[in-house]
Formats: C-alpha cells, structure tokens, sequence
C-alpha cells in the first residue's frame, strides 16, 4: 500500500499520477473504515481527497500555507502530514482533532471549526508575509456552503487588493450540510455548465483571477490546475466541481444524511447504535411547528443551514414550503430577518446549535433588541453534555443572550414547560423571547405550566418550598437540584427549597427577599460557563447581605474534547460534591 510509506508531503511528492490515483482509494478506505468505527465528517471529505492529494503533490506545505474552511474535510490532509496512524490504528483514533489543530502539526495553521472564515484568516497570512517580504503561497479552501456566509464575501471582497500571491480554491459540490440556498448558487450553476466561460462570474465580479476544473475528482486535472496557479503574483479563485461522498454509494444518494454521522454499518448506511424510539425535542418542535403554521400562515420556521436542529428533515421542509427558510449558513442574517419578519407582523422561529447563536451577536443586540421585535429564536444543545470539541463548545449562550436589554431568555426544565413556553414565544407580541432547548433528554415533571410568562415576567416557580438553603436549579440543571435537594436531606435531615428560575435575564427580587426570612444560603446551578452568568445575577442581587451564595457552573475556559462526566466532576457540578460543599459553608 502505497499510504503506508506517506509520512509526509515529500513522500506524496514522488508517486506517478497513477498511483496518486492509487493513493487516493487507499485514503477513501482508510477514510470509511475509521468514520464507520468511530463517527465523523463522511461526505466533505470523501468528497476532497483528490484535491488534498493534488494539492500536497503540488504545493510545499508548511512553506506553503494551507488553510482549510471550517476544517471538517481535512482528514485527508492529515493522513499526507504525519498523522494517519490516528486514521489507520483503532487505539489511535482519538489523538486527533476532527479540525485542523496546530498543536498537532505544523502543517495546520488554525483552530478553526466554524465556517466562511478561510479566506479572512489566509488574507492575513498573505498580508503578513508580504510585509515581511517573504515568500511562497497562501491557499484558502472554501466549499460553496461556506460561501454562503457573510465573512466569506468580506474576505473575497478583500483580497483581490492584495495584489499579490493568493489562491482560493473553491470546492463546489453543490450542498451545504443539507441544499444550498440563495442567489449566489445559480451563479456557480451557471458557472458549472458553461465550463467556467459564462460572462457572469461572482468571482471576477469580485477582483479575482478565475480557473475552473470540471473534474473535481480528478486527480491530474487537479494537478495541472494548481501547476497554472502555483506562484502566481495576483489572487486567484480556482472553482472546482467536486461530489459529496464520492467512492461511498449512499453518502453520494443521502448527502445531508451522512453530511456527519455517529458510527455506522458500511453496507446498510445504518448507525451501529439503535436509538430506539427515544423522544427528540427537534423532531418534537418540528411537528409543533407544522401544525401551527396549518393553523397561521404568518408562522415561519427559519434555519442557518441546519434544518435537522429543530427537526425539519427534507419531507418536513417540503411540507412547510414557503413557511421554512433556509438562508444558509448565515446566522447574523437569520436574526436579522427574524426581527423584521416579527416588525412586519409574521411569527418567525429562528432554530439554531448554541455554539452558533454567538456567531450573531450584533444582530441580537443591534437588529432584535434594540427594536424589541417579537422574535423566537430556539437554542438547541446548549450544555455541557452535547459537543465538546473546542471550536464547538455550547457553554456560552447564557452570558452572550442573558444580558441583552428586551431580551427574554428562558430555561425550561422539562417537556411540558418548554411547549408552553414554545406556544407563548410564537403568539406574544412584546418582546424578542429565546428558549434554551432542555439538553438532558425529553423528560417530564408531570406539572401543569403556566401558559402567560409575560404576565410572569422574572417570576420563579418555587417547586418545594423548605428552608435554611435554596436551590435554584436553571434549565437542564433543574433534575440535578432535584438530586442535591433529595441528598442534603438524607444525609443532614435539611429540607432545603428548589426554585425553578424559568428566567435566564431576569431576577425575581420579591423571591429573593423572601428567602432572607428563613434561609441561610442560596445555590445556583446552570449548564454553562459561570461567567456572566445566571449565577452571578443572584451572588450580585444579595450582595452586601448575610446570605451566602454558592454559584455552580462550568468555569471559562475553551476545553477541548472533554468527557461531559470528568468536566461536570472538574467542577463540582455531582450531586455529592455539591452537598458536601453545602455542609462546609452552613
């Protein structure tokens, strides 16, 4: 095999174009026999294999700088520089990062796991290099889903004044993580079928040089068409067509389904873990979605290029017809159009992963709050036990929504008090509302919800009223105020209170005072970074009076590739650990 004696691009360097052709099968396998096994990006990387091996063979990495867009197709890249034993030995699976990582390798330049920002980050290495009047070329690899958002078209728009050395290649396979969306894509259409000679070009529109390869796939069309780039003194986009999933069938038919996947059967497609008939809160919304929108054609559901996070799968999405949008991956658009469509009197449902909400934070503040328009918008997985890689941490959006003036971000504890909330968010119309998606599973408390929580504005729901210590458990904490409450009990005969905050920005002072009376200490508890937190609302309100306040979260810091167990224990955050903690300071 011919990947076995690759320990770097110099060996890719010395194969013939037959056995780069070779190479590249032998990368496939190695590929889907470790995706299979332990879960991954299938499609986008299936789909780059040629290129990474054509660009290896032609560029001189580290010399040459490399930067990949979101960086979850560098596999290949990382199986040519030094690392496919974390590919090709079992044992060895988790000593890499599914992005690139320089810690790993000097051919990696970047954490890097959000998208469109490639071409930003390898302007500012062209920019360094020439005023350091060095040498050798600067590479941004962008696939046309990552065109979609809006630091891409700053960073093209930026680079053709470089006016010097700098290459994007566009790897066009003509999706996103589910179809592309938008104007921009019948221009790459149009560009696709007239073999790159259509007068209408986005990319020289935007000041740069253009090449199209029509075989994407190919290895020494690849090659002969990095050769014409390589050294070249202006900057360059080379638009290459590309298929998702290429060598695996069914990632070629079910793009969207193996976009990512946990561990599956190589020959059926199937996950290898049967989760059963196990409740979902996306599937859950998307089905309360359609039903409203049956009911209220100004009720819209709206996505950043993840539909699936609340639900909506192709067959819903079809449904739904023009009561869904997709607008790419473009979340700073997505509020912003949620507020307008919510100032226009329509009943926008803005679906979207925790660590992505942050990518908006100048529209939730400048587009939404500001104009205090009634937007819902749903944050899913925020928590500590959903993704755990550094550049897709779900810690952060309680500090980053929490503190928005007009903004009302709520903690639902269990099923019915989320479709509760979820039925209120969508008809008020006085404030611009967020709802933090329970991440420990669809349980339920048997309680019947109430329904106004504008009427209830910062009003907590006391669930058992005790003494001595209050615990405030926040959202998908509440279960374990639940545990603390049960063992402080059994282990000190302390029946303390549990308080269900219900509100992330607001405090609930008559409550608050209330407790003064017959408590001696308050605890919170929330799944995220402590802070900026909710914690720290309640430690600041009681301030300069004798109750003691013990604040529990996660503390600020990127962990990366984090068991949620070791990181909850790393912080106290088990129910033992808490109660023994209570008992010190009572």
């Amino acid at each position: 095999m011919y990947i076995e004696k690759i320990n770097g691009p110099a060996d890719v360097k010395r194969l013939s174009a037959g056995e780069l052709e070779t190479l590249s099968e032998e990368v496939r396998g190695v590929l889907l026999k470790k995706l299979s096994e332990h879960g991954g990006h299938v499609g986008p990387n299936l789909g780059m294999v040629e290129a990474t091996v054509a660009l290896h063979y032609v560029f001189n990495s580290p010399a040459d700088k490399i930067v990949y867009d979101v960086s979850h197709q560098s596999y290949a890249h990382k199986i040519l520089t030094g690392r496919k034993a974390a590919f090709m030995d079992a044992a060895a699976y988790d000593e890499v990062s599914g992005y690139t990582e320089p810690s790993e390798s000097e051919h990696d330049f970047f954490v890097i796991g959000h998208t469109s920002t490639s071409v930003s980050l390898a302007t500012g290495l062209a920019k360094a290099r020439d005023l350091k009047g060095g040498t050798g070329n600067v590479i941004a690899v962008i696939g046309d889903g990552s065109l979609s958002g809006g630091e891409a078209f700053e960073g093209l728009n930026n680079a053709a004044e470089l006016g010097t050395n700098f290459i994007v290649i566009v790897n066009d396979n003509q999706m996103s993580i589910a179809e592309n969306h938008g104007g921009l894509y019948r221009n790459l259409q149009l560009l696709r079928e007239t073999d790159g000679q259509a007068p209408c070009n986005f990319f020289t529109a935007m000041g740069l040089d253009y090449l199209y390869v029509k075989d994407g796939n190919n290895v020494q069309a690849l090659i002969d068409a990095f050769r014409k780039v390589k050294d070249i003194a202006h900057p360059v986009a080379v638009h290459i067509n590309t298929l998702k999933g290429k060598g695996y069938r069914l990632a070629e038919q079910q793009q969207e389904r193996f976009h990512y996947s946990a561990p599956f059967c190589l020959e059926t497609g199937s996950p290898a873990v049967d989760s059963g008939n196990e409740e979902d809160y996306g599937d859950l919304t998307a089905r309360y979605l359609l039903q409203e929108m049956k009911k209220d054609r100004t009720v819209v559901g709206i996505t950043a290029g993840t539909p699936t996070v609340f639900g909506f799968t192709p067959e819903r999405r079809e449904e739904a017809g023009r009561q869904f949008v997709d607008v790419g991956i473009a979340e700073e658009h997505a509020v912003a159009m949620a507020s307008a469509i919510a100032a226009g009197g329509g009943k926008p449902v803005f679906g979207v992963y925790s660590t992505f909400i942050q990518r908006a934070y100048d529209q939730l503040s400048q587009d939404l709050c500001i104009n205090n328009n009634p937007a819902l918008i749903l944050v899913f997985w925020g928590g500590a036990s959903t993704m755990n890689d550094v550049t897709h941490l779900c810690l952060f959006d309680i500090p980053v929504i929490g503190n928005i003036p007009n903004m009302v971000y709520l903690a639902p504890t269990c099923r019915e008090e989320y479709f509760a909330m979820l039925e209120w968010g969508i008809h008020q119309t006085e404030h611009p509302v967020a709802i933090r998606v329970p991440a420990n599973g669809v349980l339920s408390r048997g309680i019947e919800p109430e329904k106004d929580y504008g009427k209830l504005l910062n009003r907590y729901e006391v669930a058992h009223r005790g003494g001595q210590v209050a615990v405030l458990g926040l959202g998908s904490f509440f279960q374990l105020g639940e545990e603390v409450v049960g063992k402080l009990k059994e282990e000190t005969g302390v029946d303390a209170t549990l308080v269900n905050p219900r509100f992330i920005t607001g405090v609930d002072e008559a409550l608050l005072e209330d407790l003064k009376r017959d408590h001696t200490l308050v605890v919170t508890l929330e799944d995220g970074v402590l802070d900026g937190g909710f914690g720290e609302k309640i430690a600041r309100y009681y301030g300069a009076s004798g109750m003691k306040v013990l604040n529990y979260g996660i503390r600020k810091e990127f962990a990366d590739r984090y068991d949620a167990g070791e990181l909850l224990r790393d912080n106290r955050l088990t129910a033992p650990q808490i109660v023994e903690d209570i008992k010190k300071v009572r």
